[in-house]
């Protein structure tokens, strides 16, 4: 025991670390993993401090594309890919950030060129290229307009402008051709295509609406003038009056009622019938003047001739050719009168006319009746049960009296304007509401809200990304440095112990050799001596067996490998 002690106290070092353990190797080693750990825990440290990235633009042309990268990139904003390229991602606290910067340098532009096109003219260009360009500028122009429509996506514009001519016969109309496309689930009234064939047509010289022809994604013709002269059915401005006027009614009505019954205890409804036709009349009628005695007359006229057979009389000559001088009429008495006008009877032909003519009753009327007229009215009201209070003080219900219902009826014709002759109606029940079902909102539960799952994940990268650097460090990166930084140490402490132990042994032989006593007295001192230095030996042997059992595995090994 004592030979085997003594060979682990003065076994050299690289028997104690190993025959095939090179110090350099091992620290090479050494080193090499611990910066292989140190990587991998900075790999996800920064994993876990990696910012959450939002779209900040989707579905641009490239040359859109081009132009926001090259801004993140002056910006230093940071940016990715996603969807194939179709998408550019930025961290979620930049969004709106980088949107406001890029929307101050008109980006993105929405794939039309407009007339900034212009602006980019090159020196000595010829005619037909700026002819075309204007058009090109136009069309993009046109297009971003059509596109602030809210059911419009995207749209195109095609131009078929003619060349101008100054033979009026070779004169062409210019025409114009739309192609929309529309959000899903959306459409286009027939107003709203009306609006963009006369925005477009308004907007090329001596273009017509009829030359426009408008085309939706799925080739459906949205511009057809046969469809559009077919349906008759109410616009949409129609309808919206229509509904105006009886939702009208019904707050009347409701308003009216609600105080005497309760808000909830009352409902109405209405159905009006307007009439959108527009209509003019005009009428001349022509009445008899009665009593005749009341008419008046407009003009009067009357005439009297008498002719008389005479023989020829009287000097010829000058004078009998001259007019003869104005006649007067003679006094005389009515006696005279008639005798002369006897005698004037019996000697000659006597002829009166008379032409009266009297106003006649005329009567012009002309009207014109305004489009939206109500035809007719229908409402009907639904009265709940009145609840009273009984003497037990339960809450009971009891049906309307007549002369409550009466009333509820007067209230509600005053509130509609009834109208008998025009055929309007009312009819208005009284009958027990059903009570509604209370509806208890189904609890979404907190794993499976929005929020919370984000949070949860924020918070579970923070913490996994900590347990991983914790183990890292603890499980590799810690004894690999100390083992590193302490093997010189353990060297030299292996190197002192084993200095001291054979500095005792050789103090002990010197002393030893020195004493001369008598045989037996020396042999009991060499017994004693031998057994003190088995035991110092064997205190030594557990104390580095126990400071570093690793030393003493070695040197059992190689007490192994060198039989």
């Amino acid at each position: 025991m004592a030979s085997a002690d003594e060979a682990i106290l003065t076994a050299p070092p690289n028997a104690i670390l190993g025959i095939n353990a090179t110090p350099a190797i091992r620290t090479l080693f050494l080193t090499v993993g611990a910066a292989v750990t140190i990587a991998i825990m900075a790999g996800i440290w920064m994993w876990s401090q990696s910012p959450d990235y939002r779209v900040l633009f989707s579905n641009f042309s490239d040359r859109d594309g081009g132009a926001i990268v090259a801004t993140l990139q002056q910006l230093n904003i940071p940016y990715r890919y996603s969807d194939g390229g179709s998408a550019i991602l930025v961290p979620a606290n930049q969004v709106y950030d980088a949107r406001l910067k890029l929307a101050a340098q008109g980006l993105p532009k929405g794939g039309n060129v407009g007339f900034e096109l212009m602006e980019n003219q090159k020196l000595g260009i010829s005619q037909f290229l700026e002819q075309v360009n204007f058009q090109r500028a136009l069309e993009g122009e046109l297009a971003r307009s059509i596109q602030a429509v809210s059911a419009v996506q995207t749209a195109r514009v095609h131009l078929a402008i003619p060349k101008a001519s100054v033979f009026v016969r070779e004169q062409q109309k210019p025409t114009a051709s739309v192609l929309l496309n529309l959000y899903p689930s959306r459409t286009l009234d027939p107003q709203q295509v009306s609006a963009i064939i006369h925005l477009v047509a308004s907007s090329i010289p001596e273009l017509s609406a009829k030359n426009v022809t408008v085309v939706d994604q799925n080739g459906s013709l949205l511009s057809d003038p046969s469809k559009q002269t077919a349906n008759n059915n109410l616009d949409p401005s129609q309808l919206k009056y229509v509904q105006e006027v009886q939702q009208n009614i019904v707050k009347k009505v409701e308003s009216i009622i609600s105080p005497i019954v309760g808000i909830q205890n009352v409902r109405a409804e209405a159905s009006a019938d307007i009439d959108f036709s527009r209509s003019e009349q005009a009428a001349e009628s022509f009445h008899p003047n009665t009593p005749p005695e009341a008419s008046t007359i407009r003009s009067q006229q009357s005439s009297e001739s008498y002719n008389k057979a005479a023989s020829a009389s009287g000097v010829p000559g000058a004078l009998s050719n001259q007019a003869p001088a104005p006649a007067t009429a003679p006094i005389s008495s009515a006696a005279t009168t008639s005798a002369s006008a006897a005698s004037a009877s019996a000697s000659g032909l006597t002829q009166k006319d008379a032409t009266v003519n009297y106003e006649v009753d005329k009567t012009v009327r002309y009207t014109q009746q305004a489009m939206g007229g109500l035809k007719r009215l229908s409402v009907a009201v639904v009265v709940n049960y009145k609840a009273e209070l009984d003497k037990a003080g339960k809450t009971q219900t009891r049906a309307l009296t007549e002369l409550e219902k009466n009333q509820i009826i007067d209230l509600a014709k005053e509130a509609m304007g009834f109208n008998k002759e025009r055929g309007d109606t009312l009819n208005v029940v009284n009958t027990p509401f059903a009570t509604p079902e209370k509806l208890v909102a189904e609890e979404v539960p907190l794993w499976k809200q929005a929020d919370v799952l984000q949070a949860v994940k924020e918070i579970g990268k923070y913490i996994i990304g900590a347990l991983l650097l914790l183990y890292l460090f603890f499980a590799y990166l810690k004894p690999t440095l100390n083992e590193i930084l302490g093997r010189d140490a353990r060297a030299l402490a292996e190197k002192k112990i084993l200095e001291e132990a054979a500095a005792k042994m050789a103090e002990e032989e010197q002393e030893g050799s020195a004493v001369e006593i008598s045989e037996e007295a020396e042999a009991q001192k060499e017994a004693q001596k031998q057994i003190n230095a088995y035991e110092i030996n064997l205190d030594m042997a557990k104390q580095l067996a126990t400071s570093d059992p690793k030393i003493v595995a070695n040197v059992i090994k190689s007490w192994v490998s060198n039989e």
